[in-house]
């Protein structure tokens, strides 16, 4: 199939073509212009926390080549990008606004929009000063009340030039995993931290989204992580309830709490024992569900799941860096998470773009505030290689991305509202705790150079995009 047919007359008025990173994977100047440790800066120097002793010192070298990245993007045709703002960088130590952090970003919003390239800004992509870890971190209410100040001080500065405003990225993966299962900074196993880390950052989305528009802002949301939750036998009680536990704390412990104002019942019941009842105040549901104008999705595969024990074989797998064996499942052990038998990405996660339409309708149909939706981040990892003639051939990747495309079309032909789709990553980055072994970037970024090759998958993007602005 054609770019053209992928994207021939599918595709609302003003439909946004982006890709995406974040700050602490891509920057690198880790310790300079005034920044000083984030939580992933001084996770990376744990022993054995991430993949090959890797750390966020140089990364991609954006902060100083952040021009010529964009450039690649202009040439890429994209729409947006989306881009996220380092606490640790703006406001080092949550003390003063350090202006020189500041500037960094005012520049990258100035040469976007030069370029016609929508700038999109995140406030948090998991890099908290480590100064706030030190005093509580996400588990401590205050820090709530530092997050809305910080995004106070990057709105003040970049307000005139930025009209989408992203509040958290994924808060799955810094609350659970930062705080229940360690994988992720700031490496604490603590259930009752990662329960407390949830509500506070659901109350420090709230209490920006109030601040920022307030201010004058008027596209506000937040992204999230979501999954298809899938019982590996329907007929099984054990694997429907594990499938329910798994949707609860991975979709509807995020979902319901800005959508409706309210955790679900059945959440409430199984994290009981951790306490998150003891942490919801007087006023901060009505805060947390206040309306937002947008809802990102980063969707990159599906879960089979098995609450038995056994269910977990030579075929199974672990269901990828975000469901991490073990204790993220606060309330919700002994989730297993069979194979399907399709293929994996080099992450070791399922490939199956039906499973993306599937979430976009099932939203549509269960969320009746739903606002519109933007799939912010999809994408995969594999294995590239450098051609002789210096070029990444890339079909798998290609691959992926046109076949999720094609799914958010199917979706939006059965009536989900999708208004935009980014591609993760622009460039290959710092993959967390993978360290630089995982390559999503449609970007190849030699890490010796860090010279820059635009792959097979980022000229079918490319391709892509324009087919679409010519439909």
């Amino acid at each position: 199939m054609s770019e053209r047919e992928y994207t021939q007359g599918t595709w609302p008025h003003g439909f946004i073509w982006g890709s995406a990173t974040a700050a602490a994977q891509v920057e690198g100047a880790a310790h300079e212009g005034g920044k000083e440790d984030s939580i992933w800066d001084v996770f990376a120097r744990l022993p054995g926390a991430v993949y090959g002793g890797h750390d966020l010192e140089v990364a991609d070298d954006h902060y100083h080549r952040m021009p010529a990245d964009v450039q690649i993007m202009k040439r890429l045709g994209l729409d947006s990008y989306r881009f996220s703002v380092s606490w640790a960088r703006v406001r080092p130590g949550d003390r003063a606004v350090n202006p020189e952090g500041l500037d960094f970003y005012s520049r990258l919003v100035d040469e976007l929009l030069e370029a016609g390239i929508l700038p999109w800004l995140t406030l948090y992509h998991w890099d908290l000063p480590q100064a706030l870890e030190e005093t509580g971190g996400w588990a401590d209410r205050d820090t709530a009340f530092r997050f809305r100040d910080y995004a106070a001080d990057v709105y003040a500065a970049l307000g005139d030039r930025v009209t989408h405003w992203t509040t958290f990225n994924e808060p799955f993966c810094s609350s659970l995993l930062g705080y229940a299962s360690g994988v992720h900074a700031p490496g604490r196993q603590e259930p009752r931290a990662a329960v407390s880390a949830v509500h506070h950052q659901h109350l420090a989305h709230g209490l920006a989204v109030g601040a920022l528009r307030s201010a004058g802002a008027e596209h506000l949301g937040i992204t999230l992580n979501l999954t298809n939750a899938i019982p590996r036998d329907a007929a099984d009680p054990v694997d429907v309830d594990a499938a329910r536990r798994l949707d609860s704390l991975a979709n509807r412990i995020f979902l319901d709490p800005i959508l409706r104002g309210a955790y679900p019942a059945d959440t409430l019941a199984d994290l009981e024992p951790y306490g998150l009842a003891d942490v919801i105040l007087p006023g901060d549901l009505e805060m947390i569900g206040a309306p937002i104008d947008f809802l990102g999705v980063n969707h990159y595969h599906d879960d089979l799941v098995s609450g038995r024990p056994n269910a977990s074989d030579a075929d199974s797998h672990s269901g990828g860096a975000d469901r991490e064996a073990g204790s993220p499942w606060v309330g919700s052990e002994h989730i297993t998470f069979p194979s399907r038998g399709l293929p994996r990405t080099a992450m070791d996660w399922e490939i199956n773009p039906d499973g993306l339409r599937s979430l976009l309708v099932r939203l549509g149909q269960e969320y009746e505030a739903l606002p519109p939706l933007y799939i912010t981040e999809n994408g995969a990892a594999f294995d590239d290689t450098v051609a002789t003639d210096g070029a990444v051939h890339d079909p798998d990747r290609s691959r992926f991305i046109r076949d999720h495309v094609a799914s958010v079309a199917e979706a939006i032909a059965e009536g989900a509202d999708v208004r935009g789709y980014f591609v993760w990553s622009l460039l290959d980055n710092f993959e967390w705790s993978y360290g630089y072994d995982k390559r999503f970037g449609i970007v190849r970024v030699d890490y010796d150079t860090l010279e820059r090759t635009i792959k097979d998958s980022g000229l079918a993007y490319a391709a892509l995009i324009a087919a679409a602005h010519e439909a």
